[in-house]
């Protein structure tokens, strides 16, 4: 018996020692700001840096994780312009260029690209070429003012539950502080590092909180304590 539970704790040790994690934590629900930190099991691997996130801050989304929630916070929704707050997977990335070195699935964006955010689509929250029937809403993934020049795709309500969110994307900010309309945004040389970081098969995920939800996060992922973000 006690054998297995060694066996136990030192799979978890493995597992948590090969995980990627992008940590995201903003001051409250209503901030459009955040910090954002990268750790390989418990090993910070970049310097903190400053993020925007949805210009009315953040909604709990649908994740792989459920964390805990009051009836008072907000859930996000399509068009409310706040980011998901949660724990997502991240799939894969996409941009302008052609990258071959990457550790993380890449589509380069043409221009028939397009993310699906119109709520009746039943190609909703997906990723396609545009179809013969165009959709009454959706993004280009090839914006003209280069935004979507990177981005990492953040697996956001992969059931695509209608009006739950939809399009949400680590990409390059607008402007130097400018807000998103849902996702999270950066320096175009900060998203590079850690486009050229991200390795499938330690199955990155981005953890986006308020402050609020630190402890839980602790909890579940021992390996942050070492990110003064959480505390």
């Amino acid at each position: 018996m006690i054998k297995s539970f060694l066996i136990i704790i030192i799979f978890q040790i493995s597992l948590y020692c090969d995980e990627q994690v992008i940590l995201v934590v903003s001051k409250d629900f209503n901030s459009p700001k955040a910090q954002l930190e990268c750790y390989e099991g418990s090993k910070k691997v970049f310097d903190t840096i400053e993020v925007n996130i949805g210009t009315n801050g953040l909604g709990w989304g649908l994740g792989l994780v459920e964390l805990k929630k009051s009836n008072l916070e907000p859930l996000k929704k399509e068009g409310d312009k706040k980011a998901p707050a949660g724990v997502f997977g991240l799939p894969g990335s996409f941009g302008y260029e052609s990258h071959k070195n990457l550790k993380v699935d890449y589509v380069q964006a043409s221009q028939t690209l397009i993310c699906v955010d119109d709520i009746e689509s039943k190609e909703y929250n997906k990723i396609i070429q545009m179809p013969k029937l165009r959709p009454k809403s959706f993004e280009s993934m090839r914006r003209e003012d280069n935004q979507y020049e990177l981005g990492v795709v953040v697996a956001h309500n992969v059931e695509a539950k209608k009006s739950k969110g939809s399009c949400i994307f680590l990409h390059v900010e607008k402007s130097e502080g400018a807000s998103t309309a849902g996702c999270t945004s950066m320096k175009s040389e900060q998203l590079q590092k850690i486009v050229s970081w991200l390795d499938k098969s330690k199955n990155p995920i981005l953890i986006q909180i308020p402050h609020s939800s630190s402890k839980e996060v602790l909890e579940l992922y021992p390996s942050l304590k070492s990110s003064k973000l959480l505390y």
